[in-house]
């Protein structure tokens, strides 16, 4: 599974499209983030995708976990959201 990594930077209504992309044609979106700044975003472009869903009768759940992620040789706790239709 392709994992969409998000940035403090990342544009909330992008990263929403990329989610919907995914959540449509494979059920499933693995998002990952690393630091407070990332994981808001991924937050809010996941609240952005269920909008994006719901006209298509799409719903979505978030389960939210934690993986360990090689940053520039070093390890760093990051957040892994994982999104699937319900």
């Amino acid at each position: 599974m392709e994992i969409i990594k998000v940035s403090s930077k990342s544009a909330p209504h992008a990263v929403a499209g990329a989610i919907a992309n995914v959540v449509r044609e494979k059920t499933m979106a693995e998002i990952q983030s690393v630091g407070a700044g990332a994981t808001n975003q991924a937050i809010k472009s996941i609240a952005i995708a269920r909008g994006y869903l719901a006209p298509s009768g799409i719903d979505i759940v978030c389960v939210p976990g934690f993986a360990n992620v090689d940053v520039g040789g070093e390890t760093r706790t990051a957040m892994r959201l994982i999104v699937k239709s319900i």
